[in-house]
């Protein structure tokens, strides 16, 4: 270690089968650790992988200054419906709003879809008398006794937490939060969640959905990170737990616990805004974004040098989008989010063949305990990893050795499961397998792209995760991408990306009015009120105002139409240009949806992003990983081979003899086939795909020959 050990950092990024960790201390040389993960109680493995990374580089846990922390807690309790029990409050006449939602399908012609159950059910779902109009005038207000009268009656019934939603708050909140201070008074104890401080916006469903949301998994987030920061106090660590939110920044736990809602894709979207950084310091400008876990695998896409955002997002089965067009699919939430859609396609992912003979792969997952088959800790089910152990693609043990795989038992349980039931071979059953998630993890890649407007073929590949580098190369070939990069370390990155990410805050007041009547709206006043709002939060976490960075953003759309578009704003607190706003609007619609109508233009909101710049923040155009310099390398190990093993590469190559090889000693120019070898993850390189080295120690493949 260097004696310079300020600044301590760790990211550590909790997956379904492990828990990544990445420190950072003095300069710029990370170092890692993969554990397993502890799904039953998660705090257990981030603890314990901080102890053991720390005493791992001779550091003492006083020194860490800070922990950054992306968990999967909030998009599994959605997963597995296992929040709390929830009621909510809202105005007379209102009650059914979650059921009624957008009166959408996400598919106009499948008559199979199911509309998903709400998060809340009718009967706990309650009105009291209270009135505000749409100008936020107060026309009848709240009975305090009678909201503490409801609250009695969904207290006895056994709920846990309450969201309160009333027409439009976002124009006035006094009645949520007279409605708050009543249930305060008589259950001190009880959760409650007014829209008022989670979504002050227009739109009665989507402000509805969003802090129900909030208040079912609320209890259990929040339990959760109350255990994990009183667990570090108790070790040693004095410095703040951060949170990855949803787009890609970090907020102090505090905020997480108060708005989990803007969590739900915490990590996921570290890993993109790594990503990015990463991308930008080698030059590369469009870039499809590839994670694969455990549990889940994702895509995302980073065009002319921008993460694409979204306000919006739908956590539903099958693909979770923020798509503006696939709507009404799941549970909608309205807050800032990288744009990002999500499989339950993992490594971890079991396979069997349905009641119809067809093999179908998730997006139930073996997750860490009982694993797959082949980790030997009582999984007898096949998955993703078995398969791909069967075809020759993992070594014979994972994380650097912790976990020892039995290839006997993965292949045991593929011919009984899957092989025998389709009349194939084991290696053809495995390579089903393997051919079904892939097919999902397209589905992804599609969406963020294709469905999108965007043809991947301008677009290079960048995977990451613990088993994005075992797919890659095949997922690019099926989209015709000819480029596929590899960061260093590919199985931690999106820990590594948490370390590239700033503290962020989120501020919006709701507008109304046209663009036409933009000089008469108080627009100043407005983005006064948030400015001071969005230095206080960041003054409240050690950041002065020379270190904050604000950005405006206006809402706008066309009129009578639902779905809005945000368009940057200089400086809102001096006269705006209206004629460039609306142009700037007309150019992002047009790229959107195609086309751009000549109706009026709506204002809907004001929003402010407030960013606290860390000086210590990662930048990859600086990183320098151990023995990835080529000119440090001995002659005799650049690219040396430690051993061959039998890969099937389909059914046209059948098993190949294919050298594998470690991926420090990778530094020069090869064709493959063959396997790297890291203690973080194994990347796979198919026959004829030409690999190198850039100025940054990534790989980068280049697949021209097999796409011809």
């Amino acid at each position: 270690m260097d004696d310079n050990q300020t600044n301590c950092r760790i990211g550590v990024d909790v997956g379904g089968t492990f828990t990544d960790l990445v420190l950072i201390s003095g300069g710029v040389s990370p170092h890692f650790l993969k554990i397993s993960s502890t799904p039953e109680k998660p705090e257990i493995a981030v603890i314990e992988g901080v102890r053991a990374i720390v005493n791992q580089v001779g550091m003492s846990l006083s020194d860490v200054s800070e922990i950054l922390h992306g968990t999967t807690v909030g998009s599994n309790t959605m997963l597995q419906r296992v929040g709390a029990d929830t009621g909510l409050i809202t105005t007379q006449g209102f009650r059914d709003v979650l059921e009624i939602g957008r009166l959408r399908t996400p598919e106009m012609f499948d008559l199979t879809w199911d509309k998903p159950a709400p998060l809340i059910p009718r009967r706990w779902r309650q009105e009291v008398a209270e009135r505000i109009d749409a100008s936020g005038q107060v026309l009848q207000q709240i009975d305090p006794e009678e909201v503490i009268a409801v609250g009695e009656h969904l207290v006895a019934q056994g709920v846990q937490s309450i969201a309160i939603c009333f027409i439009n708050a976002h124009k006035n909140g006094a009645n949520e939060l007279l409605a708050v201070d009543a249930l305060k008074r008589a259950f001190p104890k009880l959760p409650v969640y007014p829209s008022v401080h989670i979504l002050p916006e227009e739109q009665e469903y989507e402000r509805t959905s969003t802090v129900s949301v909030n208040a079912y998994i609320g209890p259990l987030f929040g339990g959760y990170l109350s255990r994990l920061a009183e667990g570090l106090s108790d070790i040693g660590v004095a410095g703040p737990l951060l949170v990855s939110n949803s787009n890609g920044g970090l907020s102090a736990a505090r905020m997480a616990q108060e708005k989990p809602v803007f969590f739900v894709s915490s990590g996921r979207s570290a890993g993109v805004v790594g990503a990015s950084r990463l991308a930008g310091s080698v030059g590369i400008k469009d870039l499809i974004v590839f994670d694969m876990g455990g549990t889940t695998a994702s895509a995302s896409l980073i065009a002319e040098g921008e993460v694409l955002r979204t306000n919006e997002y739908e956590f539903r089965a099958g693909i979770s989008t923020p798509s503006r067009f696939i709507k009404a699919g799941g549970y909608l939430m309205r807050v800032p989010s990288v744009d990002v859609a999500e499989v339950g396609s993992g490594a971890g992912s079991i396979a069997q063949v349905d009641a119809g003979g067809l093999l179908e792969v998730g997006p139930i997952s073996a997750g860490a305990l009982p694993g797959p088959a082949c980790y030997g800790k009582g999984g007898t089910r096949p998955t993703v990893t078995d398969a791909n152990v069967v075809l020759g693609y993992l070594p014979t043990s994972l994380a650097g050795g912790a976990i020892q795989l039995d290839v006997d038992a993965a292949r045991e349980c593929i011919e009984a499961q899957i092989a025998k039931p389709l009349g194939l071979g084991v290696e053809a059953a495995a390579q089903g397998i393997r051919d079904v998630v892939n097919a999902n993890i397209v589905g992804a890649m599609r969406a963020v792209t294709v469905q999108r407007g965007m043809d991947p073929r301008d677009f290079s590949l960048m995977a990451f995760g613990g088993s994005g580098p075992v797919h890659a190369c095949d997922l690019a070939r099926t989209m015709s991408i000819n480029k596929v990069i590899f960061p260093r370390a590919p199985g931690v990155f999106t820990a590594m990306g948490m370390l590239a990410g700033n503290v962020e805050h989120y501020f919006l007041r709701a507008l109304g009015g046209y663009l036409t009547d933009l000089d008469r709206l108080p627009i100043r006043e407005h983005a006064a009120a948030l400015r001071n709002e969005g230095l206080s939060a960041l003054a409240g976490e050690g950041y002065a105002p020379q270190a904050a960075r604000l950005s405006f953003g206006i809402d706008l759309r066309f009129d009578g139409q639902e779905s809005h578009i945000t368009v940057p704003l200089d400086d809102p607190e001096r006269p705006i240009d209206q004629a460039r706003l609306l142009a700037d609007f007309e150019q992002a619609y047009s790229k959107t949806y195609g086309y751009t109508p000549q109706d009026a233009v709506e204002l809907v909101n004001i929003r402010l992003t407030a960013y606290g710049v860390n000086p210590n923040v990662l930048d990859f155009g600086d990183l320098r990983m151990p023995s990835i310099e080529k000119d440090t390398a001995k002659p005799d190990e650049a690219g040396s081979r430690e051993e061959t093993r039998m890969v099937y590469f389909g059914e046209g190559r059948g098993l190949v003899e294919t050298p594998v090889l470690d991926r420090d000693h990778f530094t020069e120019p090869a064709r493959g086939p063959f396997i790297l070898n890291s203690p973080d993850t194994t990347i796979v390189i198919p026959p004829n795909v030409g690999v190198d080295l850039d100025d940054c120690g990534n790989l980068v493949c280049d697949l021209t020959s097999i796409l011809q």
